[in-house]
């Protein structure tokens, strides 16, 4: 009668344990730096920046006819949050809140003005002047006084995050604040102050020509 030998499981080959085992390191290395779970790496292991962009080019040049006679500031907080449907918002789901910082000219468009908008009489002491409606620039964010206050994510979007520096990150956030602050510009008496400072302009640079009686008037 004889017995049946049995077969010894395979064992790693000790390459392959080294290998394994040099990975666990990094992936473990890589995951302390980035979630800053391991102190003085960031200081050990720091970056440097260095400008090599090229010289700008210049595409095209473009003549302003308008004058911009008010500006306004705006600030506004972001508060954006994305939900996975099926998930609690510590497996997946970001929230991030962003204050925005920017400003809004309201201009006036002078190059619009045709030859029957401007009427002077015939001693030249009286003039009517009729300029379209002030209308609204587009918000610029300004990034030296707009930041993120705090970024909360959950562990799959953290795990998203070990190897890829999202320079997007903050992208629709910063939309979100532009949006906001174009809607409160509308909102605002701003072009009303912009048309009440042309007229001021107007009258005060025609009065210096000679004109006596200076009129302006705003339409479509």
């Amino acid at each position: 009668m004889t017995t049946p030998v049995k077969r010894l499981p395979r064992r790693m080959p000790g390459w392959a344990k080294v290998v394994a085992a040099l990975v666990l390191v990094l992936v473990v290395f890589f995951a302390g730096l980035r979630l800053s779970v391991i102190p003085g790496l960031k200081d050990l292991f720091g970056t440097e920046t260095h400008d090599r962009s090229g010289p700008a080019l210049l595409k095209s040049i473009q003549d302003i006819s308008r004058y911009d006679a008010a500006s306004g500031n705006f600030q506004v907080v972001v508060d954006l949050e994305k939900d996975a449907k099926l998930l609690p918002d510590a497996i997946r789901g970001t929230r991030t809140l962003y204050v925005g910082a920017g400003t809004v000219d309201a201009y006036v468009d002078l190059g619009k003005i045709g030859e029957n908008d401007v009427k002077v009489n015939g001693d030249r002491t009286s003039a009517t002047l009729r300029l379209p409606h002030a209308r609204l620039g587009k918000p610029a964010l300004d990034p030296d006084r707009s930041y993120a206050v705090s970024k909360q994510r959950g562990l799959f979007d953290r795990l998203g995050d070990l190897f890829s520096d999202n320079p997007n990150g903050e992208q629709a956030v910063q939309k979100l604040a532009v949006r906001h602050i174009g809607d409160a510009a509308k909102e605002s008496e701003l072009t009303a102050r912009a048309e009440s400072n042309t007229t001021g302009m107007l009258e005060g640079l025609l009065r210096s020509l000679g004109f006596e009686e200076v009129r302006v008037t705003y339409g479509s």
